[in-house]
């Protein structure tokens, strides 16, 4: 049937006749809300934990949330946040706006900050070191790594598809060109390759976004080896051999939008690779490879940061495949960006540090729960429950990742980490933070804010020993292209230097 422009219109307006006398119904009592409660708790969390209407405020539950969550389920969005009835809906237009109602009624008007944590702004065990700034463009450095063997240091950024190295003096040189920039750099202690390069193919995490994994079998890179071509969005490669048959595999971050998830290149006897999915849910971010139930089997914990947010346990069946655990959850809103494991208080027992404020999505907005947490592994007699309780919490808005390492060479452990999505205007020096540990056991911190935050804008990070001299240094890189969630906020740090070096001065060798 054709449908003219006239019929057309007189559609779209009884449409939106509709539309406003459902949404005249929020004034309702207690049943009703219940009601609209249930209908969200019963529709949301299908595909993710249930977001609690205080997570964030009407405002942006109305305008970025809700328009986006409508077309989930079929439903027309017109002009922001004025919805239509589809025929593939599939809720009701009274049932969407019970959930709006819902949302709407209980969020709040604003979020409250949360108290953060008192800061000493000084060096602390580091010093500065920085590369000549490129002052023919804006850093876009998106993965730093450090070779401690080779005493150097290696970036990629999205002005050049390729990788470099840097020598003690922090002097660059080409290692080779790559298909697209490189996001995670890995140096195997075992097998035919110097490094594993995983190359993400583009920013946004889109599901047409697509990279490779490519091996480097020399120092000079010279020889490359396409391990996998066209993933969607790759973001880490790890080394393993799953199955114990002697050759060696890899373990692939897969973060795209509607698909993606957690894969195994299994290696084959022809030195071919067959793909094993583990779990095929997008926003697989990062993974470590451990033996979780020392069984003598290569095991995976794996943080995913997409819609559906945790961290989930994968255990080695010995047969091919894994028993998938999830170990904890978190609403969609929270934005997961990173975790270690790690004996954080000296129990024998594996914790896990996290960090939540990746804020590029659609709740672009200052975030009380946003900061570094620490769950400390309560696993006790109960062997192979794999419990984890949150146990420490430090507001830090957009933390994008932490690392942890003994600093100070105190024995205890320690935790550096930065934050992307910084409240640039009110607490720039939180872009870094540098979070000593006061007690071997327990998670009593000194918070430093290390005095860089107008040397650039951080978004990746990596820790190890840089110079050779028994401690541990960290590199930073800035990315200043865009990404500013704040309204009229421009860049008063330096945009050209690709990154910076904090130096541990604990125990310190000449240069």
């Amino acid at each position: 049937m054709l449908i003219t422009n006239t019929s057309k219109n007189i559609y779209i307006f009884f449409s939106l006749i509709f539309v406003v006398s459902t949404g005249c119904e929020r004034n309702v009592g207690d049943n009703t809300l219940a009601q609209s409660e249930a209908l969200a708790k019963l529709r949301c969390t299908s595909c993710h934990m249930f977001p609690d209407p205080s997570l964030l405020d009407k405002k942006t539950w109305r305008d970025g949330i809700m328009p986006a969550m409508a077309e989930h389920f079929g439903i027309e969005v017109l002009q922001g946040n004025v919805y239509l009835p589809h025929k593939n809906s599939t809720l009701s237009i009274k049932e969407w706006h019970g959930i709006l109602r819902y949302y709407e009624t209980l969020a709040p008007d604003s979020l409250k900050p949360e108290t953060s944590q008192d800061k000493i702004s000084d060096w602390a065990v580091f010093k500065l070191k920085t590369p000549d700034p490129d002052s023919s463009q804006v850093a876009a450095t998106i993965m730093t790594g450090i070779n401690p063997k080779e005493k150097k240091i290696f970036t990629s950024s999205l002005n050049y598809s390729a990788l470099f190295e840097w020598n003690t003096l922090l002097k660059p040189s080409l290692v080779t060109e790559l298909s697209t920039s490189a996001v995670d750099i890995n140096f195997p202690e075992h097998g035919p390759f110097e490094s594993i390069i995983t190359c993400m193919g583009g920013m946004r995490a889109l599901d047409n976004t697509k990279g490779d994994v490519i091996g480097i079998t020399d120092k000079k890179g010279s020889q490359n080896v396409n391990i996998a071509k066209d993933l969607i969005r790759p973001i880490q490669t790890q080394v393993l051999d799953y199955n114990k048959d002697g050759l060696t595999d890899y373990l692939v971050c897969s973060f795209g939008h509607n698909f993606g998830g957690l894969y195994i290149l299994q290696q084959l006897p022809d030195k071919s690779f067959k793909r094993v999915t583990v779990r095929e849910v997008p926003g697989s971010t990062q993974s470590v490879i451990v033996d979780f139930n020392k069984d003598g089997w290569p095991d995976i914990m794996t943080l995913f940061a997409h819609a559906n947010e945790g961290i989930w346990l994968f255990i080695n069946d010995k047969k091919g495949g894994f028993v998938e655990k999830n170990i904890l959850r978190f609403p969609p809103v929270f934005g997961s960006s990173s975790f270690q494991l790690i004996d954080i208080n000296k129990d024998g027992r594996q914790d896990i540090i996290y960090t939540a404020g990746d804020n590029s999505d659609y709740s672009r907005i200052l975030k009380p729960y946003h900061g570094l947490y620490v769950f400390l592994n309560k696993e006790g007699k109960n062997k192979g429950s794999f419990h984890f309780e949150k146990s420490y919490f430090s507001q830090l808005n957009g933390a994008t990742k932490a690392m942890a390492a003994d600093f100070d060479k105190d024995g205890d452990i320690d935790i550096a980490t930065i934050a992307f999505f910084s409240d640039f205007k009110s607490k720039p020096y939180d872009t870094f933070t540098y979070f000593e540990n006061e007690t071997k056991t327990g998670l009593k911190f000194k918070a430093h804010s290390i005095p860089i935050s107008d040397k650039g804008r951080w978004i990746c990070m990596d820790v190890n020993d840089y110079d050779g001299d028994g401690d541990m240094d960290i590199v930073l890189g800035n990315y200043s292209k865009g990404f500013m969630n704040q309204e009229n906020l421009k860049p008063d740090w330096n945009v050209h230097l690709p990154f910076v070096v904090l130096q541990n001065t604990v125990v310190m060798v000449k240069d």
